[in-house]
């Protein structure tokens, strides 16, 4: 059924055109609803740019900051539940605006790797690989629905969870509406906010997993293409020549291709690692010590979000540095002996270039792989224990 709703996430045949940027197809039409991408017609350019001021406003500074003024208004009436609740989301909304920014600010370096990508599609020739890029697609689609089915499912479960408790699930200050007066409806506008604001959330946490996967798909293409080189008896040595020398373009596009987005999802990965660790103390505290089976629930999903922020992305990262040093391997063992000087030479200048691993960094500080990630989520560990040595949660019982 859910094939109906989404085809996309479907490997297409091969009588179907597919590009590589289809992977984007579903991240691509959220983000243009926020306003994060351009109109296709020109005469819109106008009332788009309107409509990105209006949302970016609301969602990323004005929202922030109404948590913040209910803090301050009407700190006395929370309870530890509702107060934990609100916190390790309200910390998680303040990391996501800058997430982001840096995600929309970064719209020309996004367009100028699929421009990359169709360079890189023009180099699979041969079934096998046209069958590759298809899995990978709608894989990357696939992702996306995964995320919006959990970002939101949190959202869901939180919202029904504290409105059968007759209390807001996340304390926003909503001007003109006073939440004792009109809980119903300040409680649907909580709700409509944060859907939102956790689909942002969600387009930057896709973005720079899927524009990576991508990434590795035509890594692996090119780890098969380097293992068959001089595997053909019927073609010519300058045959041999041409198809390697077009595995060391296809290498180069790819570098550029990291080049293109590393710059956008450094900031966004920085700024959830220094979040990761708080965020997720907050959230087992309240899990633990004040949580209902409802609210402890809708928590839970909430950890299980902050971890798929990065989880996914570390692992990727770590198997990507593991595919770039199958490169050099897989040229090395290819049939390289009785082949020519000039091939021999360019590819002695190739292997040397495929023993520079592609990395990614957060911020430039911290490398973007799992030990880094198991590092962070280490911290939310310790602000538990710190927690329970000063018996802090027994006073607020």
């Amino acid at each position: 059924m859910i094939n109906k709703w989404f085809p996309r996430i479907k490997a297409k045949p091969l009588s179907e055109v597919v590009k590589s940027r289809d992977a984007f197809i579903y991240l691509d039409r959220a983000m243009w609803t926020f306003g994060w991408t351009q109109p296709e017609d020109k005469r819109w350019t106008l009332v788009y740019s309107i409509w990105k001021l209006i949302a970016n406003l609301l969602i990323q500074i004005l929202l922030p900051i109404s948590m913040v003024v209910e803090y301050v208004r009407g700190f006395k009436s929370f309870s530890a539940n509702e107060f934990l609740s609100s916190l390790e989301i309200g910390v998680n909304i303040y990391g996501s605006s800058f997430k982001c920014t840096y995600t929309f600010l970064g719209y020309k370096k996004l367009q100028r790797a699929k421009r990359i990508l169709d360079q890189l599609d023009e180099s699979c020739v041969c079934d096998e690989e046209k069958l590759t890029v298809r899995r990978y697609v709608a894989l990357g689609n696939l992702f996306y629905v995964m995320y919006h089915v959990m970002y939101s499912g949190f959202v869901v479960i939180n919202f029904v969870g504290y409105l059968l408790k007759g209390r807001h699930a996340w304390r926003m200050y909503i001007p003109l509406l006073k939440p004792e007066d009109h809980f119903l409806s300040t409680s649907i506008a909580e709700f409509l906010l944060m859907i939102t604001v956790v689909t942002m959330d969600q387009c930057t946490d896709v973005c720079a997993l899927v524009y990576m996967l991508l990434a590795r798909c035509h890594i692996v293409l090119l780890k098969d293409r380097l293992r068959n080189l001089r595997s053909d008896p019927e073609k010519t040595e300058d045959e041999y020549l041409q198809q390697l020398t077009q595995c060391v373009q296809d290498h180069r596009f790819i570098l550029d291709y990291i080049n293109a987005v590393r710059p956008v999802f450094s900031g966004t990965i920085f700024v959830q690692f220094l979040l990761i660790g708080v965020v997720l103390g907050l959230a087992m505290i309240n899990i633990m010590f004040f949580s209902t089976f409802w609210t402890g629930l809708g928590t839970f999903l909430f950890m299980m979000d902050v971890c798929s922020e990065t989880f996914p992305l570390c692992y990727l990262c770590d198997l990507m540095i593991l595919d770039c040093q199958d490169l050099s391997n897989c040229i090395f063992h290819s049939n390289w002996l009785t082949a020519s000087r000039c091939y021999k030479s360019t590819l002695v200048y190739f292997l040397q270039n495929l023993q520079q691993p592609i990395t990614l960094t957060a911020g430039g500080v911290f490398p973007i792989c799992m030990r880094t990630n198991l590092s962070m989520v280490k911290l939310a560990f310790s602000v538990v224990t710190v927690i329970q040595q000063f018996n802090l949660a027994e006073k607020f019982q």
